[in-house]
């Protein structure tokens, strides 16, 4: 997959009292960003509801590396990581990043994650729709 980019304005909600982007806040607009790339694809709530199968995320790591400012337009991005982390068949990472209006990176989260099953609760095999949508 090339990297998948999207601008955001940060809000003068996303900040605390502090200045400073509210850590559960980078969280939502990571996953913002990897809602709009598989909806892009075909893979949004009607594919999950017919397919009965979706996207969860099994860990998260993340660094804060630099301030962001209320109304900075940053960039952020979503790669697929191939060949790193566990050798396993239904678990794959990604990296996210925000890039800063200077191009610098304010933070990154690498993320695991798999194909959930709704019906029988556990991780399947990527299907050739969620491949796609994440290009895997």
């Amino acid at each position: 997959m090339s990297r998948f980019e999207q601008k955001v304005v940060i809000k003068e909600t996303h900040l605390d009292v502090f200045g400073h982007m509210n850590n559960a806040t980078y969280l939502q607009i990571f996953e913002e960003a990897r809602w709009d790339l598989i909806v892009s694809r075909g893979f949004n709530l009607e594919q999950i509801k017919k397919s009965k199968t979706g996207p969860v995320i099994l860990e998260c790591n993340i660094k804060f590396l630099k301030e962001l400012q209320a109304r900075e337009e940053i960039t952020v991005t979503v790669e697929q990581l191939l060949g790193e982390g566990e050798p396993h068949p239904k678990i794959f990472k990604l990296k996210q990043q925000m890039l800063s209006s200077k191009g610098e990176i304010a933070c990154e989260a690498i993320f695991t994650y798999g194909l959930f099953d709704l019906e029988n609760r556990r991780l399947i095999a990527p299907t050739p729709e969620w491949k796609y949508a994440v290009s895997l």
